[in-house]
């Protein structure tokens, strides 16, 4: 198969390498020119992925015409990236090839909706949008780290395509039908990592780790629900998984810049230090946003929201959370009541 993969930051040169290992010939599309150069003199991003080297096979473009005769799309840029790269991509995919959505987060220019309704308006529905998500991490992708993913697509036929196409011995792919959970999933575990950081850096133990992390998967699948998923998805890689790799993992850009923000640092000069891109911070704007919409308690991402950007600080924030209504752990419409 042909794979076109726009996106060459750590996670897209990691699923180009599986895919040219799994027999596929693969494009790798950039929009800068050094780049690209850079990409096809040293044949990898030391600083990205160290030690990881592109076969010669893997053809590096600035062109989109690329994937006109891909058979598959593989969306691998930022967030804040998806919307312009899907929007440079209309009219140019054949009908009833599949778009395989690698990045998480919400669509800030689309008003936050959800990254695959970005790309169904841009491309219709002659493009089943597929969202491979999870606990997977490039760096340990890279490396051929056992790990396990979820291709979650409201279309069975191209979910089962993609889990055909990137399954491979040390990787792993399920599906879903549930799209709508299984991407919540993966914009708001990068919530809960912050959270989790700033935990750790500001000194509080294990206790407060697991109770961000529970609770917080609690609130994921609060939110989700009410955005249509399904409450099983968060308790599957999508949920739970990713939420764990991304909080408790030395990899994880949002639980770095938690670390800096907990120990002292502002919130701006945490992500700066970090140097890439911190999803959760966005994430935790789009949350609010939505909640204005869609109206779910969030207390966790309604804490961070008012640390990050309304200037408190973590010992007010703590304060208000642990001086809420005391109240049952079971959700009221997720048990029978008469119980007791």
């Amino acid at each position: 198969m042909k794979m076109s993969v726009f996106g060459c930051g750590g996670w897209g040169l990691a699923i180009a390498s599986l895919l040219h290992q799994n027999g596929h010939g693969v494009t790798l599309w950039t929009p800068f020119d050094e780049e690209c150069a850079a990409l096809k003199r040293e044949r990898g991003n030391a600083q990205l992925l160290p030690g990881i080297r592109l076969s010669e096979d893997i053809a590096v473009t600035t062109d989109r015409g690329s994937a006109a005769d891909a058979d598959m799309a593989v969306i691998a840029v930022p967030s804040y990236a998806v919307h312009e790269t899907a929007s440079g991509l209309r009219g140019l995919l054949p009908a009833g090839r599949p778009v395989v959505l690698l990045s998480k987060g919400f669509d800030r220019e689309g008003g936050y909706c959800l990254l695959s309704d970005t790309l169904e308006r841009a491309l219709g529905s002659q493009s089943p949008v597929v969202a491979l998500t999870g606990p997977s991490h490039a760096e340990e992708v890279s490396r051929g780290v056992p790990t396990a993913v979820v291709a979650a697509s409201r279309d069975r036929g191209a979910a089962e395509a993609v889990q055909a196409a990137f399954s491979a011995p040390v990787f792993r792919v399920y599906t879903s039908p549930d799209i709508i959970g299984a991407e919540l999933g993966g914009a708001m575990k990068n919530v809960m990592a912050l959270a989790v950081g700033i935990s750790d850096g500001a000194g509080f133990g294990d206790n407060t780790k697991a109770l961000l992390m529970t609770r917080g998967i609690a609130e994921m699948a609060r939110f989700g629900v009410r955005m249509g998923g399904k409450p099983q998805t968060f308790s599957g890689l999508s949920g739970v998984g990713d939420l764990i790799v991304t909080c408790i993992s030395e990899h994880s850009r949002n639980r770095r810049a938690g670390l800096l923000i907990g120990a002292g640092k502002k919130p701006d000069e945490a992500i700066r230090e970090v140097g890439a891109v911190v999803e959760g911070y966005y994430a935790v704007q789009a949350v609010h946003e939505l909640q204005k919409r869609i109206p779910v308690e969030l207390p966790i991402s309604e804490a961070m929201y008012r640390l990050l950007f309304d200037g408190d600080d973590i010992q007010s924030v703590v304060n208000s959370l642990f001086s809420r209504e005391l109240r049952s752990e079971l959700e009221p419409d997720w048990h029978d009541p008469s119980e007791w």
